[in-house]
């Protein structure tokens, strides 16, 4: 097991992922696998504090949705309104109401959390 300190510069963090490719397929419960564990868990808190991830808003969520599931504007229209009201939602025209939330939610799967973020 290679000296571990805690990843304070890109420098550190750079060699960090170096040493991960080299034991990533150690083996949990030895050295080189608690090494990995231990790195891994300094790199994640190194990303999560340098490079977050911010949430998407409901709107990027739901057209990402739609892409992935091939849907179109008008598939939406049992579950916003009317085909006036999808595109006022889709162009940030309208904002979400409650009923639209939970049957977003349910039809696309998209946590509440994402529908209810401000945008």
């Amino acid at each position: 097991m290679k000296n571990i300190k805690p990843i304070k510069t890109e420098k550190d963090y750079s060699e960090a992922l170096t040493r991960i490719k080299e034991i990533f397929q150690a083996e949990p419960s030895t050295p080189q696998g608690d090494e990995l564990e231990i790195l891994a868990t300094l790199v994640s808190a190194y990303e999560n504090e340098h490079y977050p991830i911010e949430a998407p808003n409901p709107i990027e969520a739901i057209k990402f949705k739609m892409e992935q599931m091939n849907l179109r504007q008008t598939d939406l229209v049992p579950l916003i309104g009317d085909k006036a009201t999808v595109s006022k939602v889709l162009n940030r025209e309208r904002k979400l109401s409650l009923g639209m939330i939970r049957k977003l939610h349910k039809k696309l799967s998209l946590p509440y959390s994402t529908l209810i973020a401000e945008y």
